[in-house]
Formats: structure tokens, sequence, C-alpha cells
């Protein structure tokens, strides 16, 4: 069964920061690239960030660059995303998956990210 299961998710202030984490089983982590998404109310859902699992290669939204940074644990099948500087319109719920990022395969549940005073 396919899992990817997104957590660390929460409230936090304009300036802060948190990282997410996408614990992945069921596939082979190598041969998919794994990618964050996220929704806002009202909005379409946007792609943030990807990261080849096999070259590292990395793709960044412009609204996120400079501020997020993906990486993998290819050894614990987990991708991570460290959100810095973070921003009222970074607001969402972030999802994880697993695939051509214009159409994945596999999906996460999402988790919530809040950022306000």
């Amino acid at each position: 069964e396919v899992q990817l299961q997104a957590s660390g998710g929460g409230l936090v202030q304009p300036g802060g920061s948190l990282r997410l984490s996408c614990v992945t089983s069921g596939f082979s982590f190598d041969d998919y690239p794994i990618g964050w998404f996220r929704q806002a109310p009202g909005k379409e859902r946007e792609g943030v960030s990807v990261i080849s699992t096999s070259d590292g290669n990395t793709y960044y939204a412009d609204a996120v660059k400079g501020r997020f940074t993906i990486s993998t644990d290819n050894a614990k099948n987990t991708v991570y995303l460290q959100m810095n500087s973070l921003k009222p319109e970074d607001t969402a719920i972030y999802y994880c998956a697993a695939g051509d990022p214009r159409a994945p395969d596999y999906w996460g549940q999402g988790t919530q990210v809040t950022v306000s005073s």
C-alpha cells in the first residue's frame, strides 16, 4: 500500500520557520520525484517545490525561492520542506505527492500551515 504521511504544520508568526516532513512507503522512493503542493482557502492548488530523489535536482516556485528548502533522507524514504521567513500568504494546507509534478501518481494527506500574528 502506497502511503505518504505529511506532518509538521502548525501556527507560526510571520518571519518564523517550520519544517514539514513527508514519510513515504509502498513504492520505490528513488524512482519518483517528490513534490510539495499547497492550497489556500478559495484558491487553486499550486506547486511549491519538487525534488528528484535520484539526482537531487530541485525546483522552487518563485513565491518561495530563497525562503524554502526541499531535501531528502533517502535512507528514511522521507522528504522535508524547510520553510523560513514565513509570510501570511504562505498559509495553506500543504500536501506531498510522488510522481510527475504535472500529474502526481500518489498524494498524501495535507498538513495545515497558518502564518499569523
